[in-house]
This record gives C-alpha cells, sequence and structure tokens, in this order.
C-alpha cells in the first residue's frame, strides 16, 4: 500500500516536544484503564503549532485579510470576522441543528489538518467494547512523528495504553503517534498498510454516513497525501454529531489529562497531555472541540460552546492565527441572535 507509506509525507501538523515520568513501582490501573499520576512528575509541553497564534508554521488560506459584516442570506447581520471557510450552527437538543451563519465559502472543500481526528475518534468510538483494551506503542509511531515532523503525545515504545487514553493523547495534544496506534489497532488487514487503508475507509463510510458530501479522507491524523479535505460546514456538522459521544465531549473539553501506563520495562508511566484548544482557557462556556494546523492547511479549529442552555458548534479552516478570536465572536454572534 504504497500511497500509505507514512515517511514520504512532506506537509506537517506541527512538530511538538513532551516529557514523560517512569517511577519503579508498578501501580494498579483502574477498570476504565485511567489512574491519577500520584505525583504531577511529568510535563508535557504545548504545541506551539496548535497552542498559540503567533509561531506555529503555517500559510493563510485563501480570502483572508478582509472582515465580514455583510446580512447573511436571512437577512441578519453577520459576525465579523476574517475567516472565509466558516460555519455555524445551532445544536438545539444535540439531535438537531440549525444553521446560523455561513461564511462566503463555507462550503469550499479544503485541507482541514488536525481536525481530521473528530472523524477517526468517532470511527473508534463505533467499538466502545473495545476502549478499556490495551494497545502497545510501537517503535514506528514513534518514527512517524520523527519523519512526518507531526504533533505527537511523547508515546514511549513497549508502553501498554487503552484506547481511551489513545484518545486523549490524541485529541488534547494532537498526537499523531496516538492516531497512527489507533488506526493500526482498529483497522483489518495483514500489514499496518492494510489496516490504514482499512480504517481510513471506515472513515469515509462514516462521512458518506452522515451526509459529509465535501468532505475526503486519505488520512488518519491530517496529514494529506493530496485529498484529504472537508469544508467548514461539514467539520461543524462532524463537531456536533462527535459532541453526541459522552466519551469525546468529556475528553475534548479536558485542559490537561493526566494517567499512566505499564511501562516495558514492568515499571509505570506517567504521561501529562495538554489541550491545544485556547478556547477552553480564554472563552466562557467552551466545551472543546479540535485544533489544527499545517503548511498546507494554515489553521483550523472547530469549536463548541454552551450558555443558557443553548449549545452552539462552529468551524474555522483554512485561516489565519487569528482563528481563536474569529470563533469566539463567532459564538458572541450565535449567542446574542
Amino acid at each position: 500500500m504504497g500511497s500509505h507509506a507514512r515517511p514520504n509525507r512532506l506537509h506537517r501538523t506541527g512538530a511538538r516536544i513532551a516529557t514523560v515520568a517512569l517511577v519503579g513501582a508498578v501501580l494498579p490501573i483502574t477498570a476504565g484503564g485511567l489512574a491519577e499520576a500520584a505525583t504531577p512528575s511529568a510535563t508535557h509541553s504545548v504545541d506551539e503549532n496548535e497552542r498559540t497564534s503567533g509561531q506555529a508554521a503555517g500559510t493563510v488560506g485563501q480570502g483572508q485579510g478582509r472582515e465580514q459584516g455583510a446580512p447573511d442570506a436571512t437577512g441578519q447581520d453577520a459576525p465579523v470576522i476574517k475567516a472565509d471557510h466558516a460555519f455555524l450552527l445551532d445544536a438545539r437538543d444535540g439531535s438537531q441543528e440549525r444553521e446560523m451563519w455561513a461564511g462566503t465559502k463555507a462550503d469550499e472543500s479544503v485541507a482541514m489538518a488536525s481536525t481530521t481526528k473528530i472523524m477517526t475518534a468517532l470511527v473508534v468510538l463505533k467499538y466502545p467494547e473495545r476502549l478499556d483494551q490495551q494497545f502497545t506503542v510501537k517503535q514506528e509511531y514513534r518514527d512517524y512523528v520523527t519523519k512526518a515532523g507531526s504533533s505527537t503525545a511523547d508515546l514511549q515504545t513497549g508502553d501498554k495504553l487503552t484506547a481511551r487514553q489513545l484518545l486523549h493523547a490524541m485529541l488534547l495534544p494532537s498526537g499523531a503517534d496516538a492516531a497512527m496506534a489507533l488506526a493500526d489497532n482498529f483497522g483489518s488487514g495483514d500489514t499496518t498498510d492494510a489496516r490504514i487503508a482499512d480504517f481510513e475507509s471506515q472513515m469515509n463510510a462514516e462521512a458518506q454516513q452522515l451526509g459529509l458530501t465535501g468532505t475526503h479522507f486519505d488520512s488518519f491524523d491530517g496529514i494529506s497525501h493530496g485529498d484529504n479535505r472537508s469544508t467548514a460546514r461539514d467539520l461543524a456538522k462532524l463537531g456536533q454529531r462527535a459532541m453526541l459521544k459522552p466519551v469525546f465531549a468529556d475528553i475534548v473539553k479536558r485542559k490537561q489529562f493526566k494517567t499512566e501506563a505499564p511501562a516495558a520495562n514492568g515499571r509505570t508511566r506517567y504521561y501529562t497531555w495538554n489541550n491545544t484548544n485556547v478556547l477552553l482557557s480564554t472563552y466562557d462556556g467552551a466545551l472543546g472541540i479540535k485544533t489544527g494546523s499545517g503548511a498546507e492547511a494554515g489553521y483550523a479549529v472547530v469549536f463548541a460552546a454552551e450558555r443558557d442552555n443553548r449549545t452552539l458548534v462552529g468551524a474555522i479552516v483554512g485561516a489565519d492565527k487569528d482563528r481563536f478570536e474569529d470563533a469566539a465572536k463567532m459564538l458572541d454572534w450565535g449567542f446574542a441572535h
């Protein structure tokens, strides 16, 4: 499966550096596969490509540099933002959605970077019976992030983590190593390439089932082979559907997550993962969801917030470093209408 050979990928979602701690005594893992570290001896630096608005490597998407403030199709005023690839919906009771506002390029398919991992998580969550199954970290997961220059959760070779832990590692620090581990273990096939290809087929099947007509996946983490794309409208809808999953919603609202895992030498490894989503610390009522950035994709964020029993979900893709400010403006506008 040559088209899935990870070392040949050129685009980056952003390199990150992390540290983990290893201690001598093995501590028990809870029934859910997670246990709080006895001592917070590990730190995990935040992915500068995902976390900050000014230091990440990436290009500005097409159509940037002008603000939108003209009335929308319904005659209402619109949020004044820079992003063109933007969409906002009212999630209502969670099972329904109502379009509130669409940017001028809300339906243009563009590279989506690490927001891809929302669908990776959705596919994994189709197998709830496997969430607490342990999987061994392979060296090839670490090799992949090194060669691709992608974001990492700094998973250590030989450690055993549950799918639930790997979801945290993928969705908070945007770990491509964790995304690869999930794709490798939730796809079918005799080789890693075959399993990843099958997993990506599952991602596309789910997109089709959800009616995401402007979306196609050729990647489990957002590092594209040339056809990994979505629209702001589709990503907002995808985020809304993902938030219906309690496990997903619980993960993406966390600013930080600490956990432990059995290490290859029989000791205990402690991990600390920080969320790349600035909105969780800066916007009242923020619930998530996922950031993304890359040389091809620019900056992206799929976001959600709740106020006065209303939940709004939006997406910005192919934007510049002001994505979080634009997201806040869209939410403010949405809650005012």
